[in-house]
């Protein structure tokens, strides 16, 4: 959850340079207290991601801050960057070194399972190529493949965002707590483009071998 108006005015120190970009004063800061959270669990760390302030989250890195710390949503920098389709920010946390594999959120995703529920193909393809594990599977049962199918709109970007995992080997089999597969679950939506990309995925893994 990005802060508030009110969490925003309520801010001092680190936090209040990190929400406005502040460099200077982030540099100028003392190691103590640069992982302090806010009342919601929010680092200055996050509040830099959730401001799309990346020079903020690249002085904070150099200072020491945590990169893959948890806020109380359960989110890290990543995932808070993966959910607004922060292309920009994303590159500059993954630059540094963090983490696109970890464990977040309250249903135990990832970040690529919340772009891909999203339909940020972009995001997803920046994530996939830093090593972000495609078939994760959260305390929904679903799969970054599955979710982009049963909580997108079938649309272009969704469509992009499943070819992506596809591409890069996802699993076409992993199915839902039902025991529908993917291909199921967009036969069953109507979405025959979805239907098409996984169909073609699979002839071209028997064909390989795969």
């Amino acid at each position: 959850m990005p802060p508030s108006a009110a969490d925003v005015a309520a801010y001092t120190g680190l936090h209040r340079a990190a929400w406005h970009g502040d460099v200077a004063a982030i540099r100028a800061a003392a190691a103590a207290g640069l992982d302090a959270p806010d009342g919601h669990g929010r680092t200055p760390l996050h509040v830099a991601t959730f401001a799309r302030r990346g020079e903020a989250v690249r002085a904070l890195a150099g200072q020491g801050a945590g990169l893959d710390l948890l806020d109380h949503d359960r989110y890290d920098a990543v995932t808070i960057a993966a959910v607004a389709d922060d292309e920009a920010t994303l590159r500059v946390l993954l630059a540094l070194g963090a983490s696109p594999r970890q464990v977040t959120s309250r249903w135990d995703g990832t970040a690529l399972i919340a772009a891909a529920h999203l339909g940020h193909d972009g995001v997803v393809r920046q994530l996939i190529a830093a090593g972000a594990p495609l078939d994760h599977v959260n305390n929904l049962h679903w799969t970054a493949v599955i979710e982009s199918i049963v909580l997108g709109d079938g649309g272009p970007r969704h469509q992009a965002t499943l070819a992506a995992l596809l591409d890069a080997g996802a699993s076409t089999t992993l199915a839902d707590a039902s025991g529908a597969t993917p291909v199921a679950l967009a036969r069953a939506r109507g979405y025959d483009a979805m239907v098409r990309l996984i169909e073609t995925a699979q002839a071209q893994r028997r064909s390989s071998g795969g």
